[in-house]
């Protein structure tokens, strides 16, 4: 691992020094009414340029603040030249106007409308002289066959006719104003409300000469005679506010389909909703494919790497050599093998012939600090095609709020918080509630009679398990601290599988548990449970014949894997390494191959996030959209089989 580090040091510092090289700019000195926009049509740039160079300037620009303005060979970037060309068509195409989103190109644009290359460079002459740009409207003149329902959302109509914009969920006000070529201060300045707070359902005007709309709330009109309709059954943490959102309802409508909500949102009701409507749950039916068999190499592909080597305060270290620091530095150990998993993976993607760039930067990053802001201004992030790290959540979401705008999927690879949701955030570790809701769901669809045998000095547990699962039966603990077989046997049902939770770490209640379940055993079906992984119950006083008999289920993150891939990437990781990869080795082999053949789907990573789940060495991937953010609900149940193995409960 020494040698690995030093090769590292040396290639990063070659890496840093190539990504440290700032473009050439001039300074611009803020006067009195300026705007972003403003000051963008003086120098002959976008405000995209200017939000680059300083992101700060995306919530406005001070009086007397410097500002760096963008430079091309000592000259100022050339202004937009608006295309006046008349666009060529014929009597059998239809015209479309299309605004360009990032990442996009000319060739997926072409595709997407099953039209040439040629054509499109044809009637927009502005794209041969300056290239495709985010936010520009361009001419597309497609058969009328075409059919219109394969594009995307990107697909829009003309728009500078529009006086109102009614705001639409993940919609952002940098989104808004540059849909309508206006700037976030002109949008702002036309609608003060949205200063503080951008709300859903708000009206908003896009000129002067418009009048402020008499209301800012859609309520979607609801026809009983057209609108089809499912039971739902109410889901722990839901609101009605949460309800309203997944509906498509307003609360009026949703309270008069179901007037028991009056009295408040209660876990188990049974609610009348549309069948339309997109609850935050995973699709049942998301399929789990092997994404290596489905790639499109037609386009190439960057990925970034944000991880905390920190190689200034190595290189400046007096005190210890690599090897010492490396002996006591148990986060930067983690942090190398996170890497040296991901270069395998990297390896691997170029061994498969992927058309992929890779870019390592050192997020410099501690718990309350990190190099993130100053990384994305000093480098193009503007054709990346996703980003790996930080690793901390509050730096991982900074990363995502500034590259939002060009709407760049980050992925967190190892905090399991919950977070703040963005719609370019994808939490890849799976969250503490989501694995135990995992248990609770798999033995609620199995009618399980579930008991919990709860340690007294578990009043966490009790409350999270009393609160959000009512049904569930507690068990009561004697004066001497365990339970009784008597209370046990009472709660149980010789009809159903009876799921027993146990939640301690005490030796004598573990066992004591045990030796009732065992004994119950001969006369009910009994299955012995834990909400997580108990270390005590890997104690020699507890009998590995008892937890197999006993059939122990428990939710992990993670899986034993012996089938030949595994094998193959413990052998190529132990040649390069000099050692058999630890858990946070393979961590980050599966988070970045997992990224990078999504790149290479049809539709791009995104797309293949909200289509398809996948498994790599010891990760399972299956991302649901929660409020606006990507979260990983990949969870195994593994139990102990009585032939001495793990196996997966499906």
């Amino acid at each position: 691992m020494k040698h690995f580090f030093i090769g590292l040091c040396t290639t990063l510092l070659v890496s840093t020094a190539a990504f440290s090289q700032t473009k050439n700019y001039k300074e611009h000195k803020v006067t009195k009414g300026e705007t972003a926009y403003s000051i963008a049509k003086k120098y002959g740039v976008s405000t995209e340029e200017i939000y680059r160079l300083n992101p700060e300037a995306q919530n406005g620009v001070n009086e007397n603040a410097v500002i760096k303005i963008p430079v091309k060979g000592g000259q100022t970037v050339a202004p937009v030249v608006k295309n006046t060309a008349a666009p060529k068509t014929t009597a059998n195409d239809v015209k479309i106007y299309h605004v360009v989103e990032a990442k996009e190109t000319v060739y997926s644009i072409a595709k997407k409308y099953e039209v040439t290359v040629e054509s499109i460079n044809k009637n927009n002459p502005d794209i041969e002289r300056e290239g495709l740009k985010i936010g520009n409207t361009i001419i597309v003149f497609a058969s009328k066959k075409f059919d219109k329902t394969k594009t995307t959302p990107a697909v829009k109509t003309a728009v500078a006719s529009a006086k109102y914009h009614l705001v639409e969920p993940k919609e952002t006000k940098y989104g808004i104003a540059k849909k309508y070529n206006l700037t976030v201060e002109e949008l702002e300045a036309l609608n003060p409300e949205i200063k503080e707070n951008l709300e859903i359902g708000q009206n908003l005007r896009l000129n002067k000469n418009t009048p402020v709309a008499a209301t800012s709330v859609k309520t979607p009109t609801v026809n009983p005679a057209t609108v089809q309709y499912m039971d739902y059954q109410v889901q722990p943490k839901e609101t009605l506010y949460s309800l309203t959102r997944s509906s498509g309802l307003s609360q009026e409508q949703l309270l008069a389909l179901n007037p028991q909500l009056n009295e408040g949102v209660k876990i188990g009701m049974i609610l009348k909703m549309p069948s339309t409507s997109q609850f935050n749950q995973i699709n049942p039916n998301k399929e789990l494919v092997n994404i290596s068999q489905t790639m499109n190499k037609s386009e190439s592909k960057e990925l970034v790497l944000l991880l905390p080597f920190h190689l200034d305060k190595i290189q400046s270290d007096s005190t210890n050599t690599v090897q010492e620091r490396l002996k006591k530095d148990k986060f930067l150990n983690m942090t190398l093998d996170f890497y040296a998993g991901a270069l395998i993976a990297i390896d691997s993607a170029k061994t498969m012939g992927l058309p992929l760039t890779v870019k390592i930067l050192d997020s410099e990053e501690s718990k309350n600090s990190s190099a993130v802001a100053s990384l994305i201004t000093k480098n193009d992030f503007s054709k990346t095609d996703a980003v790996i790290g930080p690793f901390f959540q509050n730096h991982v979401e900074t990363t995502a709020a500034l590259l939002e705008k060009y709407n760049t999927p980050v992925i967190s690879p190892l905090s399991n918080e919950r977070g703040r949701p963005y719609s370019n955030l994808f939490q890849a570790m799976p969250n503490t509630l989501d694995v135990k809701k995992k248990m609770f769901d798999f033995m609620m669809a199995k009618n399980g009679n579930i008991i919990a045998v709860i340690d007294p000095k578990k009043g966490s547990s009790k409350q999270y398990i009393t609160e959000n699962y009512p049904s569930v039966k507690i068990a009561e603990i004697s004066d001497k601290g365990v339970p009784t077989l008597e209370n046990v046997k009472s709660l149980m049902d010789n009809t159903r599988m009876n799921y027993v939770i146990l939640e301690s770490e005490k030796t004598g209640m573990v066992l004591s548990t045990c030796n009732i379940l065992v004994t119950a055993s001969s006369t009910y079906q009994v299955q012995l449970v834990t909400l997580e992984k108990n270390e005590t119950l890997d104690f020699e006083e507890i009998p590995l014949s008892k937890l197999t008999r006993l059939k122990l289920l428990y939710p992990s993150v993670s899986r034993d894997n012996e089938a030949p891939e595994a094998e193959i990437f413990a052998k190529v990781f132990k040649k390069k390494n000099n050692i058999f990869p630890n858990r946070f080795a393979t961590r980050g082999f599966d988070v970045t191959f997992d990224v990078i053949l999504r790149l290479f789907q049809d539709g791009g990573y995104k797309e293949s996030v909200n289509e398809k789940a996948s498994e790599q060495i010891e990760s399972k991937f299956n991302y649901a959209n929660i409020d606006g953010g990507y979260y990983n609900k990949g969870v195994y149940l593994l139990y102990y089989d009585e032939d001495l193995t793990l196996k997966e409960a499906k």
